[in-house]
């Protein structure tokens, strides 16, 4: 009897199915002095972070690790790792990628033996290689001094200028001229006095913040440490404002446009029974900015007011209480947004936050892709009419004006359609000179 009272309440343990990442680079050269590049420091930080995520998802030893993953060869389908064409983000992707996935050392693995009997030992210790692949949108480039610069989208570009145009641009441009003016003295070998103000408020914390890091002969009696933090709090506003505004939702083009890579990539996993299991995308914090604001996470914490530390992280962990065998249906399918401010470590990992104003941290697969399908942008076209673009790709993507254009049929679908038609004037010519020539077709 007591048994049976029991197991009504017995609950299926919690399985991850699969998860999106996007990372920040680590530790780089400054913006304002190119070029960029990921320091030693900065390839230091991806790979611990790296190897974080291989205990968190894919250790076999792991409670979390995400069902049916490869443990310990790197199984190509099952991983997909993205970023732009960066060299700083490029380089981060990649070491992240050497800590998920280690070389795989001694053992069988490390030779092969070829049909003439000579054997071939694998280079750096059987390092594994992970492709990673370029993303047009979503991730920016770290080379643009403005987080919009890269993006390509007029609307967006616009957007963000109009903020220049504020009261409380213009106010805070007013009230922290004084305090930039004290500070030049430390910039004054990257800045001009003209320069060292509130509209270039990231770039100078940019220059201090490296120099914080790693210059030993910082003037620290200027650049106190209540100094320092009212740079990085002035560039948090400054880059918030160009990121995301509530009234103008194209401002946060970046972030719509991840919204809709993060959805896809999800629904992969699930359309494809949980073959695809692990994606991970690096990015600029221009893109965690637009992101945050477009899915209301300031209202969950106000640290998403500010700009994430080199190395940190967002997670969407598709999880289920269902049995994995056969893989659950999506009604059974849960999405957990986590993040982590920095490096992690074994004693400070990441976070759980609610998204879109919701209360619970948790959300069926369902109420979550509605929710991001409300602003993400995932189609060529969708990008070109939203951002108002007419030329290069969006020349084609988007109807013109005098065009009475109702659909559009693209190269490959056209040139399908071009082959067809060519093959049926073929045939009928032929059958017009079987028809009139008299030849009669016989079975050989």
């Amino acid at each position: 009897l007591l048994l049976v009272i029991l197991l009504p309440l017995t609950c299926a343990a919690e399985t991850i199915l699969g998860a999106y990442i996007f990372h920040r680079h680590g530790d780089r050269t400054p913006k304002s002095i190119p070029p960029v590049d990921l320091t030693d420091l900065g390839y230091s930080e991806v790979y611990s972070s790296g190897q974080y995520h291989r205990q968190r998802y894919i250790d076999s030893a792991a409670s979390s690790q995400i069902a049916g993953i490869s443990a310990d060869v790197v199984v190509q389908g099952q991983i997909t790792m993205s970023t732009s064409d960066d060299v700083t983000l490029m380089n981060s992707a990649q070491g992240f990628a050497q800590g998920l996935y280690p070389p795989v050392g001694d053992g069988a693995l490390s030779s092969q033996i070829l049909r003439n009997g000579t054997t071939i030992q694998i280079p750096l210790e059987g390092y594994q290689l992970i492709p990673v692949h370029t993303v047009s949108a979503g991730s920016g480039s770290e080379s643009a001094g403005w987080l919009q610069g890269s993006t390509g989208c007029a609307n967006a570009e616009a957007s963000s200028n109009q903020y220049y145009t504020t009261e409380e641009y213009t106010t805070l441009l007013a009230s922290t001229s004084d305090f930039y003016k004290n500070l030049y003295p430390v910039v004054n070998g990257t800045f001009s006095a003209a320069q060292t103000t509130f509209q270039n408020a990231y770039t100078i914390y940019d220059v201090l913040n490296v120099a914080e890091i790693h210059n030993s002969s910082l003037n620290t009696n200027i650049l106190t440490d209540a100094v320092f933090f009212q740079t990085r709090t002035l560039a948090d506003n400054h880059e918030y404002n160009l990121a995301y505004n509530a009234s103008s939702p194209i401002r946060a083009i970046a972030g719509a446009t991840l919204a809709a890579q993060i959805v896809q990539a999800l629904n992969q996993t699930i359309s494809s029974s949980g073959q695809s299991k692990l994606n991970v995308q690096f990015g600029s914090y221009g893109s965690f900015f637009s992101f945050f604001g477009l899915a209301q996470l300031p209202a969950a914490n106000s640290s998403f007011f500010g700009i994430p530390d080199y190395a940190s992280f967002m997670t969407f962990e598709l999880v289920t209480n269902s049995s994995v065998t056969p893989f659950p249906a999506a009604s059974d399918i849960s999405v957990r947004f986590l993040f982590h401010n920095g490096t992690v470590s074994n004693s400070s990992g990441p976070i759980e936050y609610p998204l879109f104003g919701q209360q619970q941290t948790v959300l069926p697969w369902t109420t979550f892709a509605d929710e991001m399908n409300k602003f993400a942008i995932g189609t060529q076209d969708d990008w070109c009419v939203a951002c108002g673009n007419t030329t290069g790709i969006c020349a084609i993507a988007t109807p013109s004006s005098t065009s009475t254009h109702t659909s559009s049929i693209s190269n490959a679908v056209a040139g399908v359609i071009g082959a067809m038609v060519a093959l049926a004037v073929v045939l009928g010519v032929e059958l017009l000179v079987i028809f009139f020539g008299g030849l009669t077709l016989r079975k050989r």
